[in-house]
């Protein structure tokens, strides 16, 4: 398709420049259907304009197109003479502009690009002079047409004609005959004149082009007229002016804050015109929405031009509506922070109700968010708020979504999935100013389906996609399920179906598989499964859709423009010639070998024909010449391929040969053998695993990274309690970096952790386990602890270099700072950088010569100047088979003078007997290396320098060792050569050296510096980068002070490592004394320069600056200015270009040398610097504030660092200045730099902005406070609230307000603080405006006023009051104690009771075991609940729980052993529970046990035991004859035995007194007859085994003469007494 025009080919497969930076000036840029092509297209040609300015309009077009023109022309010359064919392409050209032509609309393309006949046209420029001819003469006719009426006429006339002429009808003459005849005279003679004068035209517009450079007309666009800012009304219009030139024409479009202006989305509100080259924007009917940035953008095929211009929309004062400003994201640009009355100096953002560290797991839901504060709060101007996920930005998916309700920022997973696991950021910028906040998010795998089955991959994505085949690469899971993970099944689904298919038989262990048999163009998503002895694990994440295309074809749709000016590729391939057969591929390689696959790439051939190719791939077996074809049946369209079933532990060769209709290619070069097995080591299990305190749940765990880890992708850490031999997941998403905070740890208990690494190809052996460590706070001394972790200094060969960040990568990339390799330049710390050196090109080795430099017999040699001593070290850098390369080392002593050149002898050696000198060279060298011709090929030689400074010639060196002369063929590099070190200092020094002259096969790619001590051996040798660096110089650090060193340097190309070259020193690590250093300086004018002083210059010193030891003489960014022994050297304008490491070097001294490092950190401190000392400006310390006073005063204040005793202020009040008068009163103290201006009063007009702008000098600032809306009225009701506050402590007051406490006697204490009382002063308290009577007076002993409330209860939830009160006023305080109030009283009530309870106790009873608390009283807002072992204890009829009193227990009837355990009593007060515990085990179970049995077993006696249960009385009075018949009711299991006794005798039953025991339960006595001799105590006397009781009465006969004989004495008694 592309093998008429090469060129055209990569013009197609990228964008333009412009199109890059700015694709979304269009939406059209993002289609990506092909099909849609055509009516683009067409569309385009309908959309395009008319060419107002007066030179011709150029377009492209298609290949098509041009041949139906010429076709049309051709007709129109056979069939008229010259004039006619001028006349028609005059009305055909004419036609074709004409706006409302249909054939304009299908040719007039714009900017179209075509082929025809293998030639590309562009922008217009058409194939033949002729076609430019009539292309001019056609658009001046027409533009004079245009102008009168008759040119109209005429126009149409000749579009007529145009159309008969086309179409093949034999009636177009007769046509043309009858227009003509029509014609007046008039018209005629008309006619004919525009005829001569398009002649002439035709002919001064071809000699033009024949002088034009077609590439001239084309220019990017370039704005004349700029649009200008705006500040307007609110409902008034604005309109924006602009005026742009370029060829072609530009398209300009209007942009609002980066976004497109839409005509159609608001009708009426924007109008869009463009006349005469003035292009306008209208804004009708302003509202505050519309202050934005406005951008108008002109673009063509040169390039892209904008033009930016604000407009600012003013509200009346009066007419401020807030409903406007509903709660939304604003449409303004971060850049302004717009008020409705000015600007805000400055937003203090802050976070409430902040997410925390959280944990989540797979499948499940989970929400982020916060609220966000603003100060001052800004209704209409709402913030950004932004996501990051480990620093990415996070946007919303189906996965992820956020929201903002106008106050609070949350971040919802729909489906949490371990690739959402990191640090979590939210930003929230307003304005210039922005805060953020962090927290980390873990999420576990879910439940396995399958039990001891592994958990998901992660971060399933593609790795490379073609036609055939789609790399997946995903990240191993950190839980295997208990046994090792055999490897992972692929799976994919065509995008539109919901079927998935396995990709791979047997599951593959390398994170990283080819699926091929893919269908070309069509999508597919993937996901990988892992698989265990146990079982599949679940599916991982599905991967993004990927397409299986070509990538050349992929970048070529994605480059394709659809925009109408920027050119629609439209291609014509051409009939295919004679087949011609491909050539061999080149550049094939093994880009990827593991023990499942291999993946081979090449290029394609550069003969290839017109018609697309296929390859065939071939392997053959090592040391075998058998080469088999892989893809018999399936030839390869792209340059890639993906080898399977090779056998493991086999060595392969593999080629590539091209095919099509002509027939197969030669074969390309065989690779290099291949074995077939995985070429990515699992790497190595970190090591020094060291955990460190750092909350109450968190342990942060450091540790030593994988040493020689290729492709690293991170780090998994696990942690176990001490003692439990199970290990658990700290993170399940691979942390890169040594270092991790693990979270949602037991406070308390001691851990230890283990790390282990993992990449492709697979896990690491676990780290050895960490010491222990106890998870509680980390203690913070003196203000904190940083909970940063820096890693110890390598002991490798780079131990002497620390790169910043304090790690080795050997796949970080080389560039400038490779040459520093972790030097500590003139700052803190060195951040990285993206920027890169370019190329640099291998220098070789000069052969230019000067003329020798020899003094003037008549002048004597300079005194205290020596010759120089002789060079040394003479090496050959490289070998020809008629010449040789020598190099050596500057000699030791110069002689106090410059080196100024070199004079090299040379001799043959034959048969170990040397020959006689000859001379190399007439003229002195200045390079210490030459290149020595004519020399005798296989010839050994021997060779002897001599070095020459202004004194005269030295001596010559020894004889070199022998070198043959033979062309060298080795494929490594040549040594490097003329090392030299400079910057000598204590610890550091810089070593700058030569490329070889010999580069080997391929050039040289970098370089390896080695070190040792002087007096050290050979074995000692120390490499001090791991990676090849390109720069020719390296700043060495670590050096010992003191220490003599030597160093060396050795090339690498592709075929590898070059021989070191000759040693560089010895050289001692020390610092001179008078040793100075560059220093940065920016004057007052702001002017950036680097300075440098040397004291030890001789008369002919001179200073020579470099950058990145190149020399900066003829630098136009730079100017050097040099005086005596000082140095400057200015930057013109200090930028990005001028990032890099600045040298002096002093000639003609002792190595004198310093240098200065400007990276962006630093770059962006002078810049910032610069633009202080230019734009001086007064410190401030404090900006502008509003604070209360007692009063309600009203006090504005600001401070400054210092101010002079010329500082002034102004008052600036909604940009009016105010003066001190009645209303305002201002003070400045110089000495503080405190301002203050007062305000007695807060009124409504009061509300705006303040401004305090200061002047000291040249130096200005400013601080400005905003106070409108609800900022404002918050401020005045505070204001206002403190003057009344004022007024009421004139009285007697409350200085603090009625509150509440709970005593630690459980009761509930009412009080308050009052103040300026006296003694008539009276307080009475109410509780629902009843008056509580209180026993006592108060004595305000103190100024406090209590009431106590005992034994708090609902009854007493009620409003309390209290009021003061005496003849100078009097205050109240209320406390509501109700609803929530009172809830959160009875919580703490309920809490201190529940603190106050005693700890379990255990007593048994007869029924079992009690365990009980006393409390100081209960309520029944108390929640008590029992647990057993952690297990909530199940109340039955033999386990009870109560509370009696002031105890609360749990009653175990009947215990078992079951019941043994730990007891819990949970006492719940709302809120909290609060626990108390008894261990009811072992020894405690043991006793509490035989205490019961014992109890049991007495109430068991107790109960059976014999006993009278009543029916005895205690006395018995009878008459004597009477009988006495007594029952009584016993008791007794078993059966008790009945006696009677009779004072204390046994008493027998009689027929007198007849004793009886029926049934066992009731005994009977009877006395029949009673006589005085039976009156006595008698006693039933019962027993069994259990016990006996005996049951007393007594007997009493009376003789009823004798009774009253009896009353009669004991009445006349009482009469004679």
């Amino acid at each position: 398709m592309y093998n008429g025009c090469p060129s055209l080919k990569g013009h197609m497969m990228s964008l333009p420049f412009y199109q890059k930076l700015h694709e979304h000036y269009d939406r059209s840029y993002h289609s990506k259907d092909l099909h849609t092509t055509t009516s683009q297209y067409q569309q385009e040609k309908k959309r395009s304009a008319i060419y107002t300015h007066g030179s011709a309009a150029y377009s492209s077009r298609s290949s098509a197109a041009h041949r139906q023109e010429s076709q049309a022309l051709s007709q129109a010359s056979a069939s008229s003479s010259y004039q006619q064919q001028g006349s028609q392409a005059y009305s055909l050209r004419a036609t074709e502009y004409s706006l409302g032509s249909g054939v304009g609309q299908k040719a007039a393309a714009a900017y179209d690009y075509g082929y025809s006949h293998g030639q590309v046209h562009v922008s217009g420029i058409t194939d033949t002079e002729e076609e430019r001819i009539k292309e001019a003469a056609a658009y001046i006719a027409q533009r004079k047409l245009l102008a009168s009426e008759e040119g109209i006429t005429t126009a149409k006339q000749s579009t007529a004609s145009k159309q008969s002429m086309v179409s093949k009808q034999s009636t177009s003459t007769l046509q043309q005959e009858k227009a003509v005849e029509k014609k007046s005279r008039k018209v005629a003679i008309r006619e004919k004149a525009e005829h001569l004068s398009l002649r002439k035209t035709l002919e001064e517009t071809e000699a033009y082009h024949k002088k034009l450079n077609e590439d001239s007309l084309l220019h990017a666009p370039e704005f004349n007229i700029k649009p200008r800012s705006h500040t307007v009304w609110e409902k008034e219009s604005v309109k924006l002016h602009c005026s742009v030139s370029g060829w072609p024409e530009p398209r300009l479009t209007w942009y609002k804050n980066q976004v497109p202006i839409n005509v159609h989305a608001n009708p009426g509100k924007y109008i869009i015109e463009s006349r005469y080259g003035m292009h306008t924007l209208q804004i009708n009917a302003c509202d505050f929405e519309d202050t934005a940035q406005y951008r108008a953008s002109a673009m063509n095929v040169k390039g892209e031009l904008s033009a930016y211009a604000s407009v600012v929309v003013k509200r009346y004062k009066g007419e401020f509506d807030d409903t406007c400003f509903h709660a939304r994201v604003s449409t303004l640009p971060l850049s302004f922070a717009v008020t409705p009355y000015g600007y805000a100096s400055k937003f203090e953002i802050h976070f409430d109700d902040k997410f925390d560290v959280s944990f989540g797991r797979e499948g499940e839901t989970m929400s982020l968010g916060c609220r966000v504060v603003i100060t001052p709060e800004i209704k209409h101007f709402q913030p950004e708020i932004q996501w990051y996920r480990n620093g990415a930005p996070v946007f919303p998916s189906k996965w992820v979504q956020t929201h903002w309700s106008g106050e609070r920022a949350t971040l919802t997973f729909s489906h949490l999935n371990k690739e959402d696991e990191g640090l979590y950021t939210i930003r929230v910028r307003m304005g210039e100013y922005y805060e953020q906040y962090s927290a980390y998010v873990f999420v576990r795998d879910a439940d396995a389906e399958i039990e001891g089955a592994p958990a998901s991959p992660l971060d399933v994505m593609c790795l490379d996609a073609n036609k055939d085949y789609i790399i997946i690469s995903w990240k191993q899971p950190a839980v295997d399920g208990g046994s090792p993970i055999l490897g992972y099944f692929i799976d994919k689904c065509e995008v539109g179906t919901d079927t998935w298919s396995q990709c791979n038989d047997t599951p593959v262990k390398f994170a990283r598989f080819p699926v091929t048999g893919l269908i070309e163009g069509r999508s597919y998503t993937f996901r990988v499964r892992a698989v265990n002895k146990n079982g599949i694990g679940l599916p991982s994440r599905v991967s993004e859709a990927v397409a299986a295309l070509d990538p050349a074809e992929k970048a070529r749709l994605k480059s394709r423009p659809s925009a109408p000016w920027t050119g629609q590729i439209i291609v014509t391939e051409e009939e295919p010639t004679e087949g011609i057969i491909p050539g061999p591929p080149t550049d094939l390689s093994v880009t990827e070998a593991t023990r499942s696959y291999v993946v081979l790439s090449w290029k394609p051939p550069g003969q290839r024909g017109h018609e697309g190719i296929m390859y065939f791939v071939e392997k053959c077996e090592a040391e075998t010449q058998n080469w088999q074809r892989v893809n018999t049946e399936l030839p390869v369209k792209s340059p890639r391929f993906a080898l399977f079933d090779l056998a493991e532990g086999k060595s392969y060769s593999f080629r590539v040969r091209c095919a099509n209709s002509a027939g197969v290619g030669e074969p390309s070069e065989a690779t290099e053998v291949t074995v077939v097995g995985d070429k990515l080591d699992i790497p190595k299990p970190p090591g020094k695993i060291i955990p460190s305190r750092n909350t109450e749940t968190s342990i942060v765990v450091t540790w030593e990274e994988s040493k020689d880890a290729k492709e690293l992708v991170g780090y998994y850490i696990e942690s176990s309690v001490v003692g439990s031999g199970t290990w658990e997941p700290c993170n399940n998403n691979p942390v890169k970096g040594p270092r991790f905070t693990c979270h949602g740890l037991v406070t308390g208990q001691s851990y230890i952790f283990r790390v282990r690494a993992v990449n492709a190809a697979g896990l690491s052996d676990y780290s050895q386990d960490s010491e222990a460590i106890e998870v509680k706070a980390a203690i913070v001394v003196g203000g904190g602890v940083s909970q940063d972790v820096r890693p110890e200094l390598s002991d490798t060969a780079g131990g002497l270099t620390d790169f910043p960040g304090g790690m080795h990568e050997a796949s970080r990339p080389t560039s400038r700072k490779d040459a520093w390799l972790g030097s500590k330049p003139n700052k803190t710390a060195l951040p990285s950088s993206s920027h890169k050196l370019g190329k640099t090109e291998v220098s070789k080795v000069s052969e230019t010569v000067q003329e020798v430099l020899t003094p003037p017999p008549e002048e004597a040699a300079p005194k205290g100047k020596t010759t120089p001593s002789p060079p040394c070290d003479i090496t050959c850098l490289e070998s020809f088979h008629d010449s040789m390369v020598l190099g050596w080392k500057q000699p030791d002593k110069t002689g106090g003078a410059e080196i100024s050149g070199y004079y090299v002898n040379y001799r043959e050696v034959i048969d170990g007997i040397p020959g006689k000198w000859r001379e190399a060279n007439i003229k002195a060298v200045s390079d210490q290396a030459y290149k020595i011709s004519n020399l005798k090929e296989n010839m050994v030689y021997q060779f002897q320098v001599a070095a020459m400074n202004i004194t005269g010639l030295g001596e010559f060196s020894a004889a070199s060792t022998p070198f043959k002369c033979e062309e060298w063929t080795i494929a490594v590099p040549g040594p490097p050569h003329d090392l030299k070190y400079s910057e000598v200092r204590k610890t550091s020094l810089v070593l700058h050296w030569k490329p070889p002259v010999y580069s080997g096969r391929t050039p040289v790619t970098g370089y390896f510096v080695d070190l040792k001590e002087a007096n050290a051996k050979d074995d000692q040798w120390r490499g001090l980068n791991k990676a090849a660096i390109k720069n020719k110089y390296l700043k060495v650090q670590g050096l010992k002070e003191g220490v003599s060193y030597v160093f060396r340097v050795r090339a690498i190309n592709q075929a590898g490592v070059g021989k070191p070259s000759d040693l560089a020193g010895p050289v001692v690590a020390e610092t001179r004394p008078g040793t100075k250093e560059v220093v940065v300086n920016v004057d007052d004018d702001g002017v950036i320069s680097l300075n440098f002083e040397c004291d030890q210059m001789s008369p002919k010193s001179e200073f020579i600056w470099s950058k990145d030891y190149i020399s900066t003489e003829d630098s136009p960014r730079l100017e050097v200015e040099s005086k005596g022994n000082k140095t400057k050297m200015t930057f013109k304008d200090l930028g990005m270009d001028d990032l890099g490491v600045y040298s002096c070097d002093v000639t003609d001294t002792d190595g004198i040398a310093s240098s200065y490092l400007i990276d962006e950190e630093e770059l962006k401190r002078l810049l910032a610097l610069s633009q202080e000392h230019k734009f001086p400006t007064v410190p401030i310390k404090s900006e502008l504030a509003v604070e209360i006073l007692e009063k309600g005063q009203v006090r504005f204040w600001m401070q400054a660092e210092k101010l002079s005793g010329n500082a002034k202020v102004s008052y600036i009040f909604n940009d009016k200045e105010i003066f001190e008068g009645p209303k305002y009163k201002m003070h400045i103290d110089r000495n503080t730099g405190i301002i203050e201006m007062f305000m007695e009063k807060l009124q409504d007009e009061d509300e705006g902005t303040y401004t305090f702008q200061l002047q000291d000098g040249k130096a200005t600032g400013h601080s400005t406070l905003v106070l409108i809306d609800d900022a404002y009225k918050k401020l005045q009701k505070e204001a206002e609230f403190q003057r009344q506050e004022w007024i009421r402590k004139q009285g007697p007051h409350f200085a603090e307000y009625l509150s509440w406490e709970v005593t630690s006697d459980c009761n509930v204490l009412l009080k308050c603080k009052v103040a300026n009382i006296k003694k008539e002063t009276n307080i009475v308290w109410y509780k629902d405006e009843r008056e509580i009577s209180v026993d006592e007076k108060h004595d305000f002993k103190d100024g406090i006023c209590t009431l106590l409330i005992t034994e708090f209860s609902k009854k007493d939830a009620g409003i309390y009051e209290v009021i003061l009160k005496d003849d100078r006023g009097k205050d109240k305080s209320r406390l509501k104690l109700v609803d929530e109030a009172f809830k959160e009283l009875m919580t703490e009530v309920c809490k201190t009771i529940a603190l106050s309870a005693t700890d379990l106790k255990i007593q048994s009873t007869a029924e079992g075991i009690r365990l009980y608390s006393f409390v100081p009283y209960y309520l029944d807002d108390l929640k008590v609940s029992w647990s057993q072992n952690g297990t909530a204890v199940k109340y039955t009829d033999r386990v009870k729980s109560g509370v009696t009193g002031e105890q609360i227990w749990l009653q175990i009837n009947e215990p078992t052993p079951n019941d043994k355990g730990k007891y819990v009593m949970e006492l719940f007060d709302g809120k909290t529970g609060h626990q108390k515990t008894v261990d009811l085990s072992g020894q405690a179970y043991d006793e509490a046990y035989a205490e019961f049995q014992r109890l049991k077993q007495a109430a068991i006696a107790e109960k059976n035991r014999a006993r009278v249960v009543g029916g005895l009385p205690d006395v018995v009075t009878i008459q004597e004859g009477k009988a006495l018949n007594l029952t009584c009711s016993v008791w007794g299991d078993p059966t008790p035995e009945v006696s009677w006794v009779k004072n204390e005798k046994p008493l027998a039953s009689s027929e007198h007194c007849s004793l009886k025991f029926e049934a066992g339960k009731t005994a009977f006595i009877t006395i029949t007859g009673v006589t005085t001799s039976d009156s006595g105590k008698y006693g039933l006397v019962v027993k069994n085994k259990y016990g006996s009781e005996t049951s007393d009465f007594t007997v009493s006969v009376f003789i009823p003469e004798e009774e009253a004989r009896v009353l009669e004495s004991q009445k006349g008694n009482k009469k004679s007494k």
